[in-house]
């Protein structure tokens, strides 16, 4: 059986008696979540990690995003990257590979992952497709299914299908009059397909074929957003809410089937619609965890997007998402360095973090707490402790030390947390 069977039939096994342990739930109320489909475990049957839960009740999650492409490859870094992400705090990590040898890539991060493992199986289809065929639009539904089936058998965790793309959205698309159409890799490579066979999707078209490996191998489907917006300006438009109509549909078909299901959300979104985005998805894919990028908040961060993505992230967690996917400063610019996908999951973090703290989710405060005590105590080795990165803090303070090994070297002697506690006790 499959956890969501197992849930819907009152099987409460030991995975989520861990998750329920870790995030301060009872095992009875996961287990009922994950029944109903607004809460995941995304591990495969051949994947042996520690589990994660994503959805209703639970910490926001993080995702961060590796990979090579045809311009840089190098599987040593990306390992590096890895273990960067997971000693930051990732909670699960996407290959997106296009280039080199992506299959060794992927088994690679698989045996050294401690955590969930996502892929996007038609980015390794298309690149196959081209290699041997010279063409997108020459790949085959047996193509692409053989690809899911494959990283599947390997223990991918979750894998990004993006069913929801369909001719009809490409209609929609047509006559929306978007400034960016489609900035969805995965999406620009079916809406390619679809239009010069002119036929339908496949993984929507054979949709029951997509559920049957995922509930052989007990993988986690995020149905993909092809059609997010690419700017601001594109934002909530008919063409989006088409697809997120169809992938409403396809989530009760997955949960029916027994396979968990993620959806996936925006992308570029002005802030003042980023909780509305959150609370739409959750209507119409009936509570479904939602799993955003970022989203970006503004299109002029290129060098800080990390930034306008956090802004997004925070508010779209506290309004509800349950899952960030991080961005480098490099996004839109270059494949990222090892000190960007740092730097990328630190500051998704925070935006994660802020957000547990604004819903309630239990414990979220606890490091906050612990920080402002510290504070109180002019106790810096307590302080660096509680910091996201204890390095970076305990370099900058290295850099100008203070003549008074208490105060920092901005307010020196004049420390206001210093000057009112003798005030208050007359010291």
């Amino acid at each position: 059986m499959t956890r969501l069977e197992s849930a819907k039939k009152g099987i409460i096994t030991d995975e989520v008696k861990l998750v329920a342990a870790s995030e301060g739930l009872t095992p009875e109320q996961l287990s009922a979540d994950i029944a109903s489909g607004v809460s995941v475990i995304p591990i495969n049957r051949n994947h042996a990690i520690t589990p994660i839960g994503i959805g209703r009740n639970m910490r926001t999650k993080i995702n961060a995003n590796i990979g090579t492409s045809k311009d840089r490859i190098s599987v040593d870094e990306e390992m590096e990257k890895l273990a960067v992400l997971v000693k930051y705090g990732a909670d699960a990590v996407m290959d997106l590979s296009t280039g080199g040898p992506i299959k060794e890539l992927r088994q690679m991060m698989l045996k050294k992952s401690p955590v969930a493992v996502g892929t996007v199986p038609i980015y390794e289809t298309i690149v196959r497709t081209v290699a041997q065929k010279g063409s997108i639009a020459k790949m085959t539904a047996d193509d692409l299914f053989a690809v899911i089936e494959e990283h599947a058998a390997d223990g991918v965790d979750f894998v990004t299908a993006h069913a929801g793309l369909t001719m009809k959205a490409i209609e929609r698309l047509k006559s929306e009059g978007r400034i960016l159409d489609v900035v969805s890799r995965g999406g620009s490579f079916l809406v390619e397909w679809i239009i010069y066979n002119e036929k339908e999707n496949p993984l929507y078209e054979q949709y029951d074929r997509l559920c049957d490996i995922a509930y052989k191998y007990d993988m986690t489907l995020s149905l993909g957003d092809g059609m997010r917006p690419g700017c601001l300006a594109d934002a909530t438009d008919r063409t989006q809410l088409e697809e997120l109509l169809t992938l409403g549909e396809l989530r009760d078909r997955a949960v029916e089937r027994n396979v968990q299901v993620i959806i996936e959300g925006p992308g570029h979104v002005p802030l003042n619609q980023v909780e509305l985005n959150v609370k739409i998805e959750k209507e119409i894919c009936k509570g479904a965890p939602f799993y955003v990028l970022g989203p970006l908040v503004t299109d002029i961060g290129m060098g800080y997007d990390h930034i306008t993505a956090a802004i997004g992230g925070a508010v779209a967690g506290a309004a509800g998402a349950d899952f960030l996917c991080y961005v480098t400063p490099s996004e839109h610019i270059r494949l990222p360095t090892i000190e960007d996908v740092k730097e990328g999951v630190i500051v998704s973090k925070l935006a994660a973090h802020a957000a547990d703290i604004a819903k309630g989710v239990k414990g979220a405060m606890d490091a906050d707490m612990k920080m402002a005590r510290a504070r109180k105590a002019l106790d810096w080795n307590g302080q660096i402790a509680c910091s996201l990165n204890p390095d970076k803090v305990r370099e900058w303070r290295a850099e100008v030390p203070p003549t008074e090994t208490e105060v920092c070297s901005m307010c020196g002697e004049f420390c206001a947390i210093r000057t009112v506690e003798r005030a208050l006790h007359k010291k």
